[in-house]
This record gives C-alpha cells, structure tokens and sequence, in this order.
C-alpha cells in the first residue's frame, strides 16, 4: 500500500527496492549498511511535500539522502523510506551582479562550481567529495573544508533556504538579502541539522569573485606554534589573503609513501611538520606578471617564505610553478580519505580547538592515547587556520568499548582546552555518546523541544543527532 501510493506521487521509476537501493544504503565508510524498505526519487519541491504529508499523516519515517558522503551516519534507513534528493539538480539561476546562485538540493558541488567559473565567480566550498557531495547534504552538515579560514563554512555561505517541513508544508525562505532582520532566521535552523527538522530543496548562495592568481606552496616548519607564527605573517603581508592552511604531519606522510607512493611530496616525506598554504587574489595588480614572469603574488609569498626560514620557522618551502604543481600539492592533501580510512579497526575524530590551542591538544592526546594503548598508531590532518583537527587511531584491538573510551579521552582533551568534539563532519549516529556526555543538557533540551514542536510525529530521520 505505501509503495502504491508513493508511486502515484513521483512514478513507478522512481520508487526503488530491492537490488536497485544498494548504492543509497551502504555509507561511504561502508561502517553503516542497512536496506532500506524503499528508495523515493522526487522530481521537484511539489512531489517532496507530497511525499512528506503522506508519510506524516500515516507515521512512515523519512530519511533523507543528497550525495551519501557523509562520515557519521546520518542517512542510516533501515527498513524506512529514503528521500533521494538527486534528481532536484537544477542550477536555476546564477545572477552574476548581485554574486549569487540559486540552486536545487541535489546539486553536485562541483556542477555549482563550473556553473559560477562561467562567470568569473567562485562558490568558495571545497573538499575531497566535491565530485559527488550535493548542496543538500553540505548544508545540512554544515560542510566545512579547506577554504573556512577565508570564507567561512557552508551556513556563511548560504542566504536562503527552501525546506519541506515534517507536515509537508513549504517554508519559503529563499531570501536573496545580506540584511533582513525580521525576525528568528530560521534558516540557520535547518543548516546544520542533518534533516532531522526537515527537507532542504533548493538553496541561495553567495558566490565570490574568482581568484586570478594563486600562489601555492608546501612549507615544513619547524613546529607546530612555529606554523601558527607563520600564517599570522603570511596573513599580515598579504591582507589577509591565505585561503588554506592544512597540517600534515610526518605520520601523515608516512602513510601517504606506504599508500600512494607515486604522489611524491615536493619535501620529501621526512618532516615533522608540513604545510600546504595556498594565497590567491583577485586582483590584477597581483597577477600582472613581473619581468622574470612570477606573478607579483607568488613573488610576496616567496619573500614571506624565506624571511620566515632565515629567522628560524620555517626549513624548506616549495612554491608551486604551474597548476599541475599545484595541483599535485592539493592531491597529496586531498588523498586523507583515501590512506586512512582503508585501515581497520579505526577511531576517527573531528574535532576544532581555538588555533592556538592545536599544538597543545597534539601533545596532550598523543600522551594519554599512549598511555591507554602503547601500541596504537595516529594519523593527522588539520585545516590548521580555523582548528579543526582530524585525529584518527588505530587502536591495537579490535573492542567497541575501548574505542569509546579512546573517542572519550579525545573528547576530555578537546574540551579542557575549550574546543567541540564535532567540526564539519555532523553528529548522525556515531557522535550520539558524545552528545550525550559532553553537550549543554540545556543545549539538548531545547534542541528536542524544537523538533517536537516541527516534528511532533517524529518521522524525519529520527534517531540522529539528537540522544535519546
């Protein structure tokens, strides 16, 4: 009877089961697998509302689903209806003079960021899933990536919403408007929430001049506080132009010889601390070439660099040359995803800390990790401009409990150096335990009186972020 009447709403095509969910029902970690009791393909707003309302006044749970990128399990559906946003791809609209996009939940970042390139404008979110990531899933995370330090996440980069409430009604909050103080912004409501307050459909996003000229480099300091020193001076003789700044240290590196030894750090792979920073400008003063043909830019950051390493900072740098140095530099960052998590059983954490607290957490969970497990192996990534951590482990026994504690122990060290156990990646199912022992229960508390007061039947993706 359900499959009957989700068919009549968006077609036979369109309502998968069987075989035909597996690709929706297996995580990308392939941590949370669950099959699904259908997969619905809504074609436009119109059918999502439909279908909402018939899942709403018959109690049938809905989990949303944008490109299945997610690392914390939030579109876990057992034996529940899917909403597959994929087919509400449409870029609508890309007004160049006012520097905004409209477009559909289910577009793929990297189709928003082709449609901006056409004109001379930029959508300045970026991480490795870029190709099959969409809209929908970043801005309900709250992606965050490697360009935060300049621009912001995925909630600074969004004006307005369209969402499908729990009832099936439309909230209309497509605002184009940098100003509107009228009232609660109820889009920063639904960003953030991993559907669980409801379905976003279509969103506006401010977009930004394209950079004309880069200038990318891999430096190794000589610490991490020595790290900080020099974004600070790059950030100061630039105006405040570093778009990244990503930590890897040598465990990183190591990793990435075992795993990919084709992608050859431009260093070498034996050094404590190395960066990847990447400066760009709009301007054409910067990118106006010099007699010698670097670009005024690149020539800054050169200076900047070897200032940096004659006082003692810094010990190598390479200046990317052409973009495919460049972009071999972005690889060898990129590929984290890749060289840590085929390796099992792993704990891995996302975690941000003030900037200058980085070190600090390092030193302290590297001490009491080892002195939990003496046989546990580490790697890190850090998007070390805005204190986001990505420390994983690899524990020396395979034990659900002893990994919490170990995610536990992250958790006490995180937040005695005022920091939160969750960054970019969401809470889903894997993080429900650290809401439940490390948020504000006032915090909690409001938060479920908010989704009963919108989701009073709890159908929308129930059982995520929010602990029982």
């Amino acid at each position: 009877m359900i499959l009957k009447h989700l068919t009549t709403i968006v077609g036979e095509k369109h309502v998968l089961t069987g075989e035909k969910t597996e690709k929706y029902a297996r995580d990308w970690l392939g941590k949370y697998i669950a099959k699904p009791t259908a997969v619905v393909r809504p074609a436009n707003t119109a059918e999502v509302s439909k279908v909402v309302k018939y899942a709403n006044r018959n109690g049938i749970v809905i989990v949303p689903i944008s490109g299945n990128t997610g690392l914390v399990g939030g579109t876990y559906a057992p034996d529940v209806v899917m909403l597959s946003l994929e087919r509400l791809n449409q870029i609508r609209e890309i007004r160049a003079s006012a520097r905004i996009a409209v477009v559909g939940a289910g577009t793929i970042l990297t189709n928003i960021h082709d449609a901006a390139a056409k004109h001379d404008l930029t959508f300045p979110l970026y991480f490795g899933a870029r190709g099959s990531a969409m809209i929908g899933g970043n801005l309900s995370t709250n992606a965050g990536g490697s360009n935060v330090l300049r621009y912001g996440n995925t909630r600074a980069l969004c004006l307005g919403l369209e969402v499908v409430l729990p009832d099936g009604e439309i909230l209309n909050a497509m605002s184009e408007l940098h100003k509107d103080n009228s009232g609660y912004d109820l889009k920063d409501l639904f960003i953030g929430a991993e559907g669980t307050l409801g379905i976003i459909t279509a969103a506006v996003l401010k977009l930004s001049p394209q950079p004309q000229t880069y200038a990318t480099a891999m430096v190794s300091a000589v610490s991490l506080c020595a790290s900080l020193e020099l974004l600070n001076r790059l950030q100061q003789a630039t105006g405040g132009l570093v778009e990244a700044f990503e930590y890897m240290p040598r465990t990183y590196m190591e990793r990435l010889k075992s795993e990919m030894p084709e992608l050859r750090p431009p260093m070498g792979y034996d050094h404590d601390t190395t960066i990847l920073l990447e400066v760009a400008s709009t301007a054409n003063r910067d990118s106006t070439l010099n007699d010698d043909g670097s670009s005024p830019l690149t020539k800054l950051v050169e200076e900047t660099l070897a200032e940096l390493i004659e006082e003692g900072l810094a010990t190598d740098a390479v200046i990317a040359n052409s973009d495919t140095q460049r972009a071999t530099m972005w690889k060898i960052r990129e590929s984290a995803a890749e060289i840590t998590l085929n390796r099992l059983p792993m704990v891995d954490t996302d975690i941000a800390v003030p900037v200058d607290k980085v070190p600090e957490f390092m030193e302290l969970a590297l001490e009491r990790l080892h002195k939990m497990d003496e046989l546990a192996d580490t790697i890190t990534v850090s998007h070390l401009g805005d204190g986001n951590v990505h420390f994983t482990i690899w524990p020396s026994k395979d034990d659900p409990d002893f990994h919490d504690d170990i995610r536990e122990m992250v958790e006490d060290v995180t937040l005695q150096l005022r920091g939160s156990f969750s960054a970019e990646h969401g809470i889903g199912l894997t993080k429900l335990n650290s809401m439940t022992r490390r948020k504000d229960a006032v915090a909690i508390d409001t938060m479920k009186k908010i989704k009963a007061a919108l989701d009073p039947n709890n159908i929308m993706n129930p059982g995520k972020v929010l602990p029982e």
